[in-house]
């Protein structure tokens, strides 16, 4: 038996003991789809929201991350409950189109196209380096547009034990600190509608402690680009970096120790007391929202191990199968949805129906007895999930995606 993550605790069985997924039995939403599906949990982004108000300092804005999830009626409930939306592609921005918030947009390799459709869009862009910065200032002109500009910040420092770091080394992403004022200076010559920073030092950190360190960083950073250059700025991004718990012994985040050193350190900092600051987070609000669910097509013997096979798999689920940037595979929390409240009993793999080893979805795991029929449920699965797994792969059938 190898361990899994822990399941989150908004979730419990119905009456029958089976899983119960926004008010309705986890079948029944295979039922409806005749195919494996995603369900998102309206009620748990609204939770999460509301912890999320409750922790942080008035001025800090919530963002979300469209990258992390950007299937369409999701994003339109977001649009009722975030500030704004931060992207990262062209493809993004068309998805958000009617959506009233304000919008930023990041990511090295903007083309021309990318630029012109944010600047006709009145999206801040936060320039990855100087030539983008160049490039943006021609196409504004050609347009005949004032184009509202951000610096990404190339941080001098890194978000300790984040799952994947963005800071403090030579990167595609950003613009290096020491190079920044000279640039803010530019651009505010050039007649750009300059907004203020970027910075996003790393993601999935469980640290309460490294985060705010990290956060607290980028503020007394901004201090000096203040000191530097003269130019306040209108909004300073902090990123975000929240993590979830997806593997075994990870604790939940308390953003609360982030939200009181946020303020705590704003408050002793009058040059910026017209900045407005932004969180933008994407995994956190949205990933224990979703589950994936699939059923159970054989059940079959191997050398003394049990596999369950289901007709879904990695061309849904990348990141649960351990190929989505992980050094070593640890199980995702999973389980016989069917039998929720029953005891597990059976050690078993789960795998998907590619014609690959690396179609694992659990591996050797504890679940109810499982028989052909019942329905698996993955979770964690709300946030880089479809979009961020290879759908085509073996032309295998879509999953379904619903909002509840």
């Amino acid at each position: 038996m190898k361990p899994m993550g822990p399941i989150p605790p908004f979730f419990e069985a119905g009456s029958d003991g089976e899983l119960v997924i926004a008010g309705k039995p986890a079948s029944a939403w295979l039922d409806e789809a005749d195919a494996p599906a995603f369900v998102y949990d309206k009620a748990i982004i609204e939770a999460k929201v509301a912890e999320f108000r409750a922790a942080m300092p008035d001025r800090v804005a919530l963002h979300y991350a469209v990258k992390a999830n950007s299937y369409g009626p999701l994003l339109e409930h977001m649009a009722k409950k975030v500030d704004g939306f931060d992207l990262a592609s062209r493809g993004e921005l068309e998805r958000v189109d009617g959506l009233d918030l304000p919008l930023s947009i990041a990511g090295p390799g903007k083309s021309d196209a990318d630029i012109a459709a944010a600047l006709q869009k009145g999206v801040t862009i936060h320039l990855e380096s100087e030539g983008e910065a160049d490039r943006a200032l021609a196409v504004a002109e050609a347009q005949g547009t004032t184009p509202r500009l951000a610096i990404r910040i190339n941080p001098p420092f890194i978000l300790k034990g984040a799952g994947m770091k963005m800071g403090g080394l030579a990167s595609q992403f950003g613009i290096d600190a020491e190079r920044v004022g000279p640039l803010a200076l530019r651009l505010v010559d050039a007649g750009a509608d300059f907004q203020g920073y970027h910075l996003y030092a790393g993601s999935q950190s469980l640290s309460a402690e490294a985060i705010a360190e990290s956060q607290l960083a980028t503020i007394d950073l901004t201090e000096k680009l203040v000191a530097e250059t003269g130019i306040v700025p209108r909004e300073v991004n902090l990123g975000g970096g929240f993590g979830i718990p997806y593997f075994a012994n990870e604790k939940p985040l308390d953003i609360s120790v982030i939200g009181d050193a946020i303020g705590k350190r704003l408050q002793d900092r009058p040059a910026l007391s017209e900045t407005k600051f932004i969180l933008e987070l994407g995994r956190w609000l949205v990933g224990e929202a979703g589950v994936y669910l699939t059923r159970v097509l054989d059940r079959k013997q191997s050398h003394g191990e049990t596999f369950l096979t289901t007709d879904g798999g990695m061309h849904h689920v990348l990141a649960a199968s351990g190929n989505l940037g992980q050094f070593l595979r640890r199980n995702y929390p999973i389980t016989n949805a069917s039998r929720f409240a029953d005891e597990p009993t059976l050690e078993a793999s789960v795998v998907g129906r590619l014609c690959t080893p690396l179609d694992l979805l659990g591996d050797e795991v504890m679940l109810a007895d499982t028989q052909v029929g019942d329905v698996i449920a993955l979770f964690c699965q709300g946030a880089y999930g479809l979009t961020a797994s290879p759908n085509d792969f073996l032309s295998q059938p879509k999953a379904r995606e619903h909002l509840a």
